[in-house]
């Protein structure tokens, strides 16, 4: 035999998937697997040639290989994006497998009672109609689902054995209907988990919209930015779906999805990849209904923004004037969040912005930026150079106040590194002052206990002196 052109089962060595066939083939003999394959496929099958093909008990060795079908249905259910539909699947053919057990074994009791001997066993063979296999079949299959599912009436029993036997058909049936109702609303209420949650919460928002005595066209606003939010499949919050990933497949996900995104913006281009890759987990997802606000002029940056989709119009303070329309890809507000001294706006809005319609934009704010600039020191002094290019280029840039501010941010800087020397070097002291005090007080210890012994065997002493004199 052959062991190379059955199935081996893969597994990990160490954490590393082994792909050498002897290795596999000598894991897999050690099996349970093996073992129940083996008797799976042994050729029972020939002894038809003796018996007939009236005797399907040979073939029972086959069962053994049902565990490979559990094993089909788990590993699919894992790798398939169609999860329910492969659980409902699975359930209807255990049903049908069950129902078709069930038959068999009625064909075999009425074949042991005798066929056509009352009214509950299958008809008598001698009727052409009832000879066929596959009428046999059908009747039986037909049977056996009428009981288990207990939808239809069927004959009377009148043996011991036959009124045994629908009694274990009609707990078996009763279980069947059980498993079926619990699997079938499980997956009713799997499937409708994502827009449950999501209903209860625009019910809450409602309710307190309602509370709160919102006016009728503020809250048709939220509602429409609801069924958005819906349609456009971004009801879910992407934090909390990936919450269960180790950070290095959340950031491959985030790559995925973001990265050409943030290469579109100008100040980011040709930063080191790690800088990237902590500035793309950063990204948050904003939407805004039409006419809204996504910035004011005269507010203070807090945030820049990269448009995913929509458009957004630059317009007057009146806002009845459209002096330019941003579209997908646009990117703004890069340079109020980067603090670069001398900057005329002083980290001001330079215009105001309004979404005309549904607007999705990707948005990065200060705080997240300088927290990964804080380890990425190279990176942040080539961004503040870009800025300030962006800047001149625009006559936005104080170049007395930008030194004046600098001179004063590298004093600040030294005293600061002085204070973190100082720091450093008490720190060391502490330490060695800390050796210093457990090194005495064990010493002190190691006195301590040799001053009780000494005690002790002088107490011994004298007492063994007064016991003589006794």
């Amino acid at each position: 035999m052959d062991f190379g052109q059955v199935r081996i089962a893969s597994y990990l060595e160490e954490g590393i998937l082994v792909r050498d066939h002897a290795k596999l083939r000598k894991n897999y003999i050690k099996t349970t697997c093996f073992k129940t394959d083996i008797l799976s496929i042994l050729p029972t099958d020939l002894a038809y040639i003796v018996t007939g093909v009236n005797t399907p008990e040979l073939r029972f060795n086959r069962l053994f290989r049902f565990n490979r079908l559990l094993e089909f249905f788990d590993r699919t259910a894992t790798r398939t994006s169609f999860t329910n539909i492969i659980r409902i699947l699975n359930l209807v053919l255990y049903i049908l497998i069950i129902i078709h057990w069930n038959g068999c074994i009625y064909f075999a009791i009425s074949n042991a009672i005798g066929f056509g001997t009352d009214i509950w066993v299958y008809p008598n063979i001698s009727i052409p109609k009832y000879q066929t296999l596959t009428r046999k079949y059908i009747y039986s299959f037909y049977w056996s689902t009428l009981t288990l599912t207990t939808i239809g009436e069927t004959p009377q029993p009148e043996t011991d054995i036959e009124f045994l036997f629908i009694v274990v058909d009609f707990l078996i049936g009763v279980l069947i209907f059980a498993t079926i109702v619990g699997n079938v609303g499980s997956m009713i209420s799997n499937m409708n988990a994502t827009r449950a949650e999501f209903q209860q919460k625009m019910d809450g928002v409602k309710q307190y919209m309602e509370f709160r005595k919102v006016t009728k066209e503020l809250e048709q606003r939220v509602i429409k930015w609801f069924d958005y939010l819906w349609v456009n499949k971004q009801s879910l919050n992407e934090e909390e779906v990936l919450s269960a990933l180790p950070d290095k497949l959340k950031a491959e996900i985030a790559i995925h999805v973001h990265l050409d995104t943030l290469k579109r913006v100008a100040l980011f281009q040709d930063c080191e990849p790690g800088l990237l890759v902590e500035l793309v987990l950063k990204l948050k997802l904003q939407v805004f209904s039409p006419s809204d606000y996504v910035c004011r002029k005269g507010d203070i940056g807090k945030e820049m923004y990269i448009v995913k989709r929509g458009q957004l119009g630059v317009v007057s303070d009146d806002g009845k004037s459209t002096f330019a329309t941003l579209r997908e890809g646009s990117v703004f507000g890069e340079i109020s969040i980067l603090n670069i001294p001398g900057n005329r706006n002083g980290n001001r809005r330079t215009a105001n912005i309004r979404s005309v319609g549904y607007t999705d934009l990707f948005c990065l704010s200060k705080v997240d930026l300088w927290e990964v600039l804080m380890e990425y020191p190279d990176a942040k002094k080539i961004l503040i150079e870009k800025g300030k290019k962006i800047l001149r280029k625009d006559n936005l840039l104080d170049e007395n106040l930008m030194k004046k501010v600098e001179a004063q941010q590298e004093t600040i800087d030294q005293k600061l590194e002085r204070i973190d020397a100082s720091l450093d070097n008490l720190q060391t002291r502490f330490a060695r002052l800390l050796a210093d005090f457990n090194t005495t007080q064990q010493k002190l210890k190691q006195r301590i206990t040799r001053v009780e012994k000494l005690s002790i065997k002088e107490s011994d002493d004298i007492s063994d002196f007064s016991f003589q004199d006794s």
